[in-house]
């Protein structure tokens, strides 16, 4: 539905839509570009004003967002380092040109009518992204920006325009990407998390040197070789970015994605006289992830389910090796048996991990399902006998612990008859 608006005020479809319009690729949200307005004008017609650094507006109706025409001037390092001009004689040309990307600075007039100054629509096509002026290189964000768009169209055939990722790479050599806050990388971090191809974002990142910048611990992970009769890829880097798509696949929830992101950090600290084995490798990568989520600040919910991931994944891919005590107590530290729980979630993972590897992408993985089957039946156990007892203590958690043993036994003992 068509949002109203003032007849007098000059008003175009900006960014984001106009392009995934032209891409008949879905339009999450619309924003909208404002000439020959100011703050007070807007306040006026019943605007509500939300921008902090610049002039945005909320739409009285449609709450979509509408920004006045600015241009900008860098004045400091970093991406805040700029003081904005947003005045009713800013021109449409000039508000675009300080945007990213040519397919970015394409505008629609209400009646459909395309105004592209830049040739964005020629670089849609041709499936390009390239930079409007020198003015990108201002902004490091831009860099994971175009990263994240790598990720959400690679599945089209998009490309980084070499003079671009020139650009980015000079960026990154300037130290420009050193003032990226962490809040900022998790938040591109996470949506290029949620997009088709996920791992477009990190190639992207790496062919510019700022992968190295910004995410230390996936970059040490390129070079670093696996036994091939397990790992025909043999580099981390790229089976971490196999599993990462393989997850993509299995699971719509960045927590699995980011799980099966970090899973193999560890091996990055493998001395290279152990090459190419990594022993102990899910707990050497442990403090890494620590210090990883807590740069970044990443969530709770994500870290909690990495860690699982990462300490008992090759658990899960010797379930049938286990014995029943081993697999309970497996299962308990992934607090399996309490009625909220992530253990779909970790077996996803897992199992992108197991088909995250090249020749191997469509084995079957039904170490899921023994998983599954141990922890129902563990966490079906009857404890009222035990609860009603008079044992004390540690020793009620050491006779439910014994019944989830013969239980998880069981189901042990009925698979391999099957």
């Amino acid at each position: 539905m068509q949002p109203s608006y003032p007849k007098l005020m000059e008003i175009y479809l900006v960014g984001g839509a106009v392009r995934d319009k032209l891409l008949n690729f879905p339009v999450q949200e619309q924003d909208w570009v404002v000439l020959g307005e100011t703050p007070e004008s807007m306040v006026k017609q019943g605007f509500r004003p939300v921008g902090k650094d610049f002039p945005v507006f909320l739409h009285p109706q449609s709450h979509e967002e509408y920004a006045l025409a600015r241009t900008e001037r860098k004045t400091a390092p970093g991406y805040k380092g700029f003081v904005i001009h947003a005045a009713p004689d800013v021109s449409l040309e000039q508000d675009l040109m300080r945007r990213d990307l040519t397919i970015n600075a394409m505008v629609m007039t209400p009646d459909g009518k395309l105004v592209d100054p830049y040739n964005g629509k020629q670089d849609l096509e041709n499936r390009i992204f390239r930079h409007i002026s020198p003015a990108f290189a201002e902004d490091p964000v831009r860099i994971l920006r175009v990263a994240r768009f790598a990720a959400r169209y690679r599945h089209l055939g998009f490309k980084v325009a070499e003079e671009t990722r020139a650009l980015m790479q000079a960026m990154v050599e300037a130290g420009e990407v050193d003032f990226l806050v962490p809040e900022r990388v998790w938040a591109e971090l996470f949506k290029a998390l949620g997009e088709q191809s996920p791992s477009a974002f990190f190639f992207t990142l790496k062919d510019c040197a700022a992968l190295e910048k910004v995410f230390p611990e996936i970059n040490r992970l390129f070079g670093v070789p696996q036994p091939e009769q397990y790992h025909p890829e043999i580099d981390t880097g790229l089976h971490t970015m196999l599993c990462l798509e393989k997850a993509a696949l299995l699971s719509a929830r960045p927590e699995v994605r980011f799980a099966a992101l970090v899973h193999d950090l560890g091996k990055a600290l493998s001395p290279e006289e152990h090459w190419p084995h990594h022993y102990n490798h899910e707990k050497k990568g442990l403090p890494v992830l620590e210090q990883l989520c807590a740069r970044l600040r990443v969530p709770n919910v994500f870290k909690t389910l990495a860690i699982q991931v990462m300490q008992y994944h090759t658990h899960c891919h010797r379930a049938f090796e286990l014995r029943a005590s081993t697999l309970t107590d497996v299962l308990a530290a992934l607090g399996a048996f309490k009625p909220r729980n992530t253990l779909d979630e970790f077996l996803l993972a897992c199992e992108a991990d197991a088909k995250g590897r090249t020749g191997f992408e469509q084995i079957p993985y039904p170490q899921a399902e023994m998983f599954r089957l141990a922890a129902k039946a563990a966490a079906s156990v009857d404890t009222s006998a035990i609860l009603n007892s008079g044992l004390q203590g540690e020793k009620i958690g050491e006779a439910i612990r014994r019944l989830r043993v013969k239980a998880v036994a069981n189901v042990i003992n009925d698979y391999k008859k099957m």
